[in-house]
């Protein structure tokens, strides 16, 4: 099989790229060719600017067939304009990576179905990709040519961080070793569910040129659908720190106080939990890396490279943790 992935070296690209050539795939990339990947196999790699969408089309009309197309980095409406333009009815099956945020916060109800209304936070990534989505079902209506579109959840691998309140960053990690409080938004209660880079890479492997993925959309969740407070719990467990210490603060007084907290005050306070039914159903997909799993695994690769924040070095959160005390000590419960 011939795959042209338009990104591929990125997390969940490289994943999806190991797999194909491991299975004896032919695999071709299309990217800037800044970023540096071993991959054992037969790769091509296209070096050019996706952005720049008349020379990317010029590039592609120079391509042979390809069986299937993945868009990995399709971000703005005039992306995937061009992606139609290049590949529209020209290879023989369209994937596109879309993402969960493309749902309104708080969703109709739980868990969310792949048929939840698109309706996004005001947030560019997700507003753009859901009008992408639009663009991409309104053509897949008119042409029936074979399309797919395949949402993950937060997807994670060894050189990232584990999340938390602030976004994400290693000196988390070193906090919960050294038994240090930890900010969380609002009680501690509302849902988030992740997916380990491999887990998610497989299934989007097993959606090419599968005929039973065309014209229908699929979620990545993680099997954990749990609590912040029980997703730190593991993250402590996982790496070996003492039970987290809590501290928590409610959003809408959190962000304007710390403007770290963005990411929060449009998602994480919100429950994010995806039904994963159907891509269990159409794409084999399993949630093999559990949360504590992965911790670890992010833990060993910062520690082995040397790239562990140290969180003496970072004093936002116990100047915001003082002040809330101090603010509160009065509260009588």
């Amino acid at each position: 099989m011939k795959v042209l992935m338009i990104g591929g070296t990125g997390l969940i690209s490289t994943g999806i790229t190991r797999i194909l050539l491991d299975r004896g795939d032919e695999v071709w990339h299309y990217n800037r060719g800044q970023r540096s990947q071993e991959f054992a196999g037969k790769l091509e790699t296209i070096v050019g600017d996706r952005y720049d969408h008349s020379a990317f089309e010029n590039q592609m009309k120079e391509l042979p067939a390809f069986d299937c197309v993945i868009d990995m980095i399709g971000y703005a409406p005039a992306d995937v304009e061009s992606l139609l333009r290049a590949f529209g009815g020209k290879c023989g099956h369209l994937i596109f990576c879309s993402t969960v945020d493309v749902y309104a916060h708080p969703a109709s109800s739980y868990p969310i179905l792949e048929s939840e209304p698109f309706n996004p936070t005001a947030w560019d990534y997700s507003q753009n990709k859901a009008l992408c989505e639009n663009i991409l079902w309104d053509w897949y209506r008119k042409e029936k040519h074979p399309f797919t579109v395949i949402r993950p959840v937060h997807t994670y691998g060894e050189q990232g961080a584990v999340l938390h309140t602030f976004g994400g960053s290693s000196y988390h990690l070193d906090r919960l070793l050294k038994g240090k409080a930890i900010v969380v938004h609002g009680d501690g209660s509302s849902l988030w569910s992740a997916v380990h880079r491999d887990d998610a890479a497989l299934a989007f492997t097993n959606a090419v040129c599968n005929r039973a993925t065309y014209g229908n959309s699929y979620h990545l969740p993680g099997d954990e659908c749990i609590t912040w407070l029980q997703y730190h719990e593991r993250v402590a467990e996982g790496i070996g720190a003492p039970s987290p210490k809590f501290v928590c603060i409610p959003t809408n007084i959190l962000y304007p106080w710390d403007k770290r907290a963005y990411i929060t005050s449009i998602n994480f306070r919100y429950n994010n939990c995806f039904d994963p039914t159907a891509a269990k159903r159409d794409l084999g997909y399993r949630y093999t890396i559990s949360i504590s799993q992965g911790a670890k695994m992010i833990y060993d690769w910062h520690v082995a490279n040397r790239r562990l924040e140290d969180s003496d070095n970072v004093l936002e959160d116990d100047k915001i943790i003082a002040e809330w005390t101090r603010r509160t000590a009065s509260i009588k419960l």
